[in-house]
């Protein structure tokens, strides 16, 4: 999925952003918002992960008793 976006915004970065024909015109969303998704759908992709991204351990001193 993630590839697939990293494709269409190559794909819309190279475009033009407006189009206009016979039968209409196109725009499409500006960069900042494309940044946005992409920002978005790895922020998803990271924490869907197996990796933890803060671990917590307790440090004992050595000589410290419990």
């Amino acid at each position: 999925m993630a590839d697939e976006v990293y494709d269409a915004l190559v794909e819309n970065a190279q475009g033009p952003k407006r189009a206009q024909g016979d039968t209409g015109s196109v725009e499409q969303h500006s960069l900042a918002e494309q940044i946005q998704a992409d920002k978005y759908i790895a922020s998803k992709t990271a924490s869907r992960g197996k990796k933890l991204g803060v671990r917590m351990v307790r440090v004992i001193p050595p000589g410290a008793g419990p």
